[in-house]
């Protein structure tokens, strides 16, 4: 085919003809809105380095359920400020634990809001490492087993979906195992199967209170310039279980993203980060971008690369455009 014979343009012409032909679509239903939950009550405190995104005490969530379910929004992911840390992170496995109250009451006020909870111990220790510590250094296989009875203990407050995010190796091997030990066989694992050590988690550190007190996480973290380490990790999860897999960061790795899908035939999520939602915010706040454009672009960027599922801050303002 070539001109003058055919003519793109032809099929640009007018809104209809684009929406006729248009190859990639967003919907409301694949979306994930995380949560942050900090103890108090009538708590909604900002988030400075995140605008328009809310840290909340419990008693907030029935009304920020019924707002996202009123959107079209049906997943949720949480994540905890617990009262108080220590060294092993045992919050993130207590029975009234702050991540295990918000479930409950998530499920008791919305049993429609699909509840999917994040499984790491950065949020609860006091170092603000993913795990135990030996000598400054995290200990891979004594972390696999708090990270296995978080998993339980949000399967049993009623979760509908865990998300292991530290990176431990064997770490989905060993909370499928204690799952189904437990009963929960049918709870769903989304593995955090591709997680770089980022630049653009800043912000969630400073929503989530989690930055590590010392060191970083690269000798857990992925190495932003590998990508057939990423297909390693990805299919080691798939071995031991996972139900789906995830890349995070999103935008910095479309590339991440299209050779998983390519790959797998698992679903495939992608978490849109803190530090990509809040530079179109801030852009858009100086008048150097039209935000609303940018948002829908990078959000369609995430899926055409081959993301069945967007975790992101956006979504609410996305799902509001698409009505």
């Amino acid at each position: 085919m070539v001109f003058p014979e055919y003519r793109p343009r032809r099929l640009r012409r007018n809104s209809s003809f684009r929406s006729l032909i248009r190859e990639t679509h967003l919907h409301t239903s694949q979306l994930v809105y995380p949560l942050f939950i900090m103890p108090g009550k009538k708590v909604r405190q900002e988030v400075p380095s995140m605008p328009g995104v809310f840290r909340l005490s419990i008693d907030q969530l029935a009304s920020e359920a019924k707002e996202l379910l009123a959107l079209g929004i049906n997943s949720v992911i949480l994540f905890g400020l617990p009262e108080h840390k220590d060294a092993m992170g045992s919050g993130a496995h207590a029975k009234n634990g702050i991540i295990q109250k918000a479930i409950r009451e998530l499920k008791n006020k919305s049993p429609g809001l699909l509840v999917i909870t994040d499984v790491c111990l950065c949020e609860y220790t006091d170092h603000g490492h993913c795990g135990c510590l030996i000598d400054e250094e995290v200990d891979n296989d004594a972390t696999l087993e708090i990270l296995a009875k978080t998993a339980v203990s949000h399967a049993q407050a009623g979760a509908d979906i865990v998300a292991p995010s530290d990176m431990m190796d064997g770490r989905v091997a060993e909370i499928r195992a204690s799952l189904d030990e437990n009963y929960f066989d049918m709870i769903p694992i989304m593995s955090y199967a591709v997680k770089y050590s980022s630049a653009f988690y800043g912000p969630f550190r400073d929503a989530a209170d989690c930055a590590p007190q010392f060191g970083d996480r690269r000798s857990y973290q992925m190495d932003p310039a590998n990508s057939r380490e990423a297909l390693r990790e990805a299919t080691l999860d798939v071995a031991e279980g996972a139900d789906f897999l995830m890349v995070k960061p999103a935008v910095a790795y479309l590339d991440i993203i299209s050779k998983l899908r390519d790959e797998f035939d698992l679903p495939i999520a992608a978490y849109h980060v803190s530090g990509e939602y809040a530079m179109i915010k801030a852009a858009a706040e100086k008048g150097w971008i039209d935000g609303e454009r940018v948002m829908q672009e990078t959000l369609l960027s995430i899926k055409r690369a081959g993301a069945d599922i967007i975790i992101t801050y956006f979504a609410k303002d996305m799902a509001r455009l698409l009505r």
